[in-house]
């Protein structure tokens, strides 16, 4: 019989690629999604690509007998993927205890109904902000924990300490912690990609609105950081490759693979680029011209930071294979596709 595994935020843009490997790998999928930054029709997506159709509750986490009822439906989930948080790094700050509400209660939920219906471990959807900005780098899973720079990176911090404190409490339930860095690119096939819904938060998917002529320009917040060209550094990692350790890490759950209760991993490139050379990759990769303009620095936002990923690659058997370029035209052909269903 296939294992069950119920996944959180199932119809976000990590969470619908994961299904996706998820179902290629054998596992029986429950989304629990309340949709407030995804669309149901991503299910019908996920059935295009693996001809599977997960099971789909739109329940909001924060809703604990809402969410109690999906475990007695769906008898026998043997492990969670949890995606479902709020995300965006400028928006909370302007609005911090709507993460905080959103990102705590929702995990707490969970970690109170695991033990109830023998869920064996989970995935937490975790972040490379809670390193702050490193003293050292690349950055490995050694490296301190810094005060947080935002609101939402401080509820991931929170949140990782709510999962060791749980389970060193005694709670008979096991985790793994995987730290990414900045999710960017679609499927191959141009049928799943990030949809967020009113403008964008993330840097790609505006980036492809201003390419596609939906957005005027795209502003680049800061040329004055003590990087090469001004422009702050990230670790940018192809979402088809960052599903792909979520099914791993619940791999090694279910199979007594751990070799701690809680287990911590960056998933990342090891590559660090620059907000500026991200653009002219895509500029590069997609033959299109972006119109953009240099601002002021953001609130919240840290000026460099890459992973060093030798630890998932070594304990875990993972690497990230696709090529920034590659990832930034799948992103561009999501960006054609939607236009070509109307959808802006």
């Amino acid at each position: 019989m296939k294992e069950k595994i119920l996944v959180t935020g199932g119809t976000g843009y990590i969470g619908s690629h994961t299904v996706v490997e998820l179902q290629n790998a054998g596992y029986d999928v429950v989304i629990v999604d309340n949709l407030s930054n995804s669309s149901a029709d991503v299910v019908d997506n996920i059935e295009k690509i693996s001809g599977i159709r997960p099971a789909f509750e739109e329940v909001d986490c924060l809703n604990f007998a809402d969410l109690e009822s999906v475990f007695s439906k769906y008898q026998g989930i043997k492990a969670i993927i949890h995606f479902a948080a709020s995300k965006a790094v400028g928006e909370s700050v302007q609005k911090p205890l709507l993460y905080y509400r959103n990102n705590l209660v929702s995990l707490i939920n969970l970690l109170e109904l695991m033990p109830k219906y023998d869920v064996k471990g989970i995935v937490f959807s975790s972040s490379c902000t809670v390193y702050g900005q490193p003293d050292i780098l690349p950055v490995t899973e050694q490296a301190p924990i810094k005060k947080a720079e935002s609101p939402y990176g401080n509820t991931k911090q929170i949140n990782e300490e709510i999962i060791r404190d749980t389970i060193t409490s005694g709670a008979p339930i096991n985790a793994i912690l995987l730290r990414y860095f900045n999710p960017i690119g679609a499927h191959p096939t141009a049928i799943l990609g990030e949809l967020p819904n009113g403008v964008p938060q993330n840097l790609v998917p505006y980036l492809t609105q201003t390419a596609m002529g939906i957005r005027e320009k795209l502003s680049v917040f800061g040329d004055d950081y003590n990087t090469p060209d001004g422009s702050c550094i990230r670790d940018f990692i192809n979402v088809v490759d960052l599903a792909k350790a979520h099914v791993i890490a619940i791999h090694r759950i279910l199979d007594d693979l751990q070799k701690d209760k809680v287990e911590v991993f960056n998933i990342g490139t090891g590559i660090g680029l620059s907000v500026l050379q991200l653009i002219h990759a895509f500029e590069k990769a997609t033959g299109v011209k972006l119109n953009y303009q240099i601002v002021g620095r953001r609130a919240g936002d840290i000026e460099k930071v890459w992973a060093d990923p030798a630890l998932a690659n070594n304990e875990l058997g993972w690497t990230a294979v696709e090529t920034i370029e590659d990832t930034l035209l799948s992103a561009w052909n999501w960006q054609l596709k939607l236009r070509e269903k109307g959808i802006q």
